[in-house]
């Protein structure tokens, strides 16, 4: 739905040429509206002309690219255009190297002092060569920063007021020395890079670790270190290099290993090491360690942090009853906003620990991750009670258990209660496969195949049964890489 205002901006942005004329003649608040319609219609002369000419200090993606009063599409849930995104950047690049006053004599004078460029969506959707993903974002963005700093002539007149660029890094092996040189170009120069995320894949110890050295402390919020294999002995050398940013709220980490079944000396010292750099960490929300071998450990982890997490991922942690117990009575449960259990086996005596642990969560729960956990319909039937009374619960992931398509109609019942569920990703029922051994472990279900003609029923009847009770605005869906999970920062 579009406002009369909305239509007429995009008329007037028909003609690019006369609109960049025009600008200068425009009330400034028209300029945010101008902004969505020229990013959304990829009128890239315009979009340079913007930026260019900004009249507010902070150009934001996040507050110009929402859902507004004047549209109702939100760009900040697809993937940017190339176009757009590389107009942008040639607009802060003219700005940065024109005269004060501009290169045409009505043009505004420049006040902007902070492009954010965060937001953007980036995992979970389909490669499109119209688009630009988060990696391209950050190479032309640390084009822009390098080029600045070592190319172009300036031209004559006072120096260009400093511009902060705030983006979200993705970096690998392949990239490291590319960004490594923009994040040193950006010191001291009229743009100046600020990272807010920082994605770092398969990245070895002492890049990760000079990489952190040139980042501004005062505004990183997430640092997610993925597919390095560091372990402990790695994480020792850059855990003390993260805690420096007193403002961050979000560490993701892998491969955390700490098993008490095989102690060494060095592992445990290691391990002390670490807790002791955790605890240094004073904003912290949004805790990690996939992948980790915790079992009997969660409670030395956990306790040693100052401020309860509102989200908490454990996937593929080996978590033992008594760490399940643990976290049900720590100060976390009461706080948390989002929860991943995946990978660890909740069936046998995990499954009462875990009852309590969701028990305890259940009035802040809004997100609620339980893919490979082999829950088959007893211990479903059995949680039921406690998971329905998560009335806030929007999101529930259970791909991967052995449920029978009566497990998912129970579930479907019994959720009626929960007004804000929209996502429920569940698994294939047992009923689609063929000769399954059972209990079924969680690599067969993900890789045998199943009866397409029976799975197509299964989805009419739950599409039924949705439409019957009023809810066929609640999504059931077996697709697990689609943007259905939510990130910790959009809850």
């Amino acid at each position: 739905m579009h406002t009369l205002v909305f239509l007429s901006t995009r008329q007037v942005l028909q003609c690019q040429p006369a609109a960049c004329q025009a600008l200068p003649l425009l009330p400034r608040e028209l300029f945010p509206l101008l902004f969505k319609v020229a990013f959304m219609d990829r009128k890239t002369a315009v979009l340079r002309e913007l930026v260019h000419c900004w009249p507010f200090p902070l150009l934001s993606f996040q507050q110009l690219l929402q859902e507004c009063a004047h549209c109702s599409r939100a760009l900040l849930q697809e993937r940017p255009s190339t176009e757009s995104m590389q107009a942008v950047i040639l607009g802060l690049t003219a700005r940065l190297r024109a005269p004060e006053a501009g290169t045409q004599p009505l043009c505004r004078k420049h006040v902007l002092r902070v492009l954010d460029m965060t937001g953007l969506l980036d995992d979970g959707v389909e490669q499109d060569p119209g688009t630009m993903s988060m990696w391209d974002c950050t190479a032309a963005v640390a084009r822009t920063c390098i080029a600045q700093q070592h190319g172009g002539a300036v031209q004559p007149g006072p120096a260009p007021v400093p511009v902060e660029v705030r983006v979200d890094l993705r970096v690998n092996r392949a990239s490291y020395a590319f960004l490594r040189e923009a994040l040193r170009s950006s010191v001291g120069s009229p743009l100046r890079l600020c990272c807010r995320d920082l994605r770092a894949e398969d990245l070895p110890m002492r890049n990760t670790v000079a990489l952190l050295q040139l980042l501004d402390a005062g505004c990183l919020r997430r640092v997610d270190l993925r597919f390095n294999n560091l372990g402990l002995r790695g994480l020792s050398v850059i855990i003390p290099h993260v805690a420096r940013f007193q403002q961050l709220a979000s560490l993701r980490l892998h491969y955390v290993h700490g098993d008490s079944r095989q102690p060494s000396v060095d592992g445990e010292d290691n391990f002390r090491y670490f807790l002791a750099q955790m605890g240094r960490f004073a904003c912290l929300r949004e805790l990690s360690v996939g992948s980790s071998l915790l079992s009997g450990r969660l409670d030395q982890l956990l306790s040693t942090l100052q401020s309860p997490l509102e989200s908490l991922e454990l996937a593929f942690c080996a978590l033992l009853p008594e760490d399940l117990r643990f976290l049900a009575r720590s100060p976390h449960a009461a706080h948390l906003k989002k929860l991943d259990l995946s990978g660890n086996d909740l069936s046998g005596s995990q499954l009462a620990p875990f009852q309590g642990l969701l028990q305890a969560a259940a009035p802040t729960l809004l997100h609620l991750e339980l893919t490979e956990c082999q829950l088959a319909d007893p211990q479903l039937l059995a949680t039921l009670p406690i998971l329905t009374g998560c009335a806030s619960l929007r999101y529930l992931g259970l791909y991967g258990n052995p449920l029978s398509m009566a497990g998912l109609r129970e579930l479907l019942r019994d959720s009626a209660v929960q007004a804000e569920l929209r996502t429920v990703v569940h698994p294939f029922p047992v009923d689609c496969y063929e000769g399954l051994p059972w209990p079924p472990p969680a690599s067969v279900l993900l890789e045998a195949s199943i009866n397409e003609e029976k799975f197509a029923r299964v989805e009419a009847e739950l599409h039924r049964l949705l439409v019957a009770s009023g809810r066929a605005h609640v999504l059931w869906t077996t697709d697990i890489y689609g943007r259905l999970a939510a990130d910790y920062f959009s809850l």
